[in-house]
């Protein structure tokens, strides 16, 4: 009798044993994952960081994890992150000033004048400073935050006159991305209109807009260079815009630990050196495009410089006023960026 119950014994144990090893299977099988890109397909972003990106998450998870980049987007540019925290889509990628409420606002740290020149040195720093001292996975709600990156120097590109004062921007219509450079535009006399990068062609060559605040390389990615005549630099970038990449939480949880080791190590930091690169790229390039268009580029002379230090001072410091009620230091935190991207300022 007591053998027979230890035999029964026995092979309850082992159905249990095989079972939670199926189960266990079964939650780290191999499996595809659907990135939902809003880029044009031929974008240097998406050719060059994008789908390299994508490839690799294959090598290093030795081919466990998958990540397919479907061939339209599943949604418009704004909708990307919520695609992402809802589950349409596994993984996405965006800017945090398309979404137009406060969920992001320790974002805008990588958003402000004065940042660097260069988008390597300014997205590791955006990666360093805004995923450690501010967070910025305590922002990302229903996400698993792989990457955080910015473009390169952004500028102020119209067809109507060259800035050279504050009054020249008097009623000007200029596209913003949202964010910090929308207020900025409108403190320096613009009426500024949001829409997304693939809306400008259109509302630039019928002569909705003025002009657009953007960085070089977007001006031949989205064909603006006919409809455009003048832009407007200044050190260090009059704007920058933040971006995201992002996986869906319950997707990641039902990746093993090994693999989340393993996509880490090619994100973050890693990532925002692969985007940077890409991005510096495309505006060296677009530049040669830029110049043989006949675009007039031009410093900001040292006046309106000084008015838009002036005005940039006035909306970090409300920024980092609004930040501090929740705990966070944004003063001290713009200051390491800038450190990190050598910015003296």
């Amino acid at each position: 009798m007591k053998i027979k119950n230890l035999a029964i014994g026995s092979a309850v144990a082992a159905a249990i044993l095989g079972s939670s090893i199926m189960t266990s299977t079964m939650a780290f099988a191999d499996t595809t994952l659907a990135l939902s890109s809003w880029l044009p397909p031929r974008h240097p972003i998406v050719i060059n960081a994008i789908k390299p990106w994508a490839k690799e998450v294959s090598k290093v998870t030795e081919g466990r994890v998958k990540v397919r980049i479907l061939a339209k987007p599943l949604g418009p540019p704004p909708a990307h992150y919520d695609m992402a925290a809802d589950g349409i889509a596994d993984i996405t990628y965006g800017l945090h000033s398309f979404t137009t409420d406060n969920r992001f606002e320790r974002s805008r740290i990588g958003q402000f004048s004065f940042l660097g020149d260069d988008a390597v040195s300014g997205s590791k720093a955006f990666w360093n400073v805004y995923s450690g001292s501010l967070d910025a996975q305590a922002e990302h709600e229903g996400v698993k935050l792989l990457g955080l990156f910015v473009h390169g120097p952004g500028v102020l590109h119209n067809k109507v006159r060259q800035i050279e004062t504050k009054a020249d921007m008097d009623g000007l219509k200029i596209r913003v991305p949202g964010g910090y450079i929308s207020d900025l535009m409108s403190d320096l006399g613009a009426e500024t209109l949001f829409m997304s990068s693939g809306e400008v062609f259109e509302k630039l060559s019928r002569g909705v807009i003025d002009g657009v605040t953007f960085t070089y390389e977007a001006l031949t990615a989205f064909k603006l260079t006919d409809d455009l005549k003048y832009t407007m630099r200044v050190p260090g970038g009059l704007y920058n815009t933040t971006w995201f990449l992002v996986m869906n939480k319950g997707t990641w949880e039902g990746i093993s630990e090994a693999d989340h080791a393993a996509i880490e190590a090619i994100s973050g930091a890693a990532f925002a050196e692969r985007v940077g690169t890409a991005w510096n790229g495309a505006d060296e390039k677009a530049l040669e495009g830029i110049k043989k268009a006949g675009i007039e580029i031009t410093d900001a002379p040292a006046e309106l410089l000084e008015s838009i230090k002036s005005l940039a001072t006035v909306r970090e410091a409300a920024w980092a006023g609004a930040i501090a009620e929740d705990g966070f230091d944004g003063a001290a935190a713009l200051q390491e960026l800038r450190t990190q991207t050598g910015v003296e300022y």
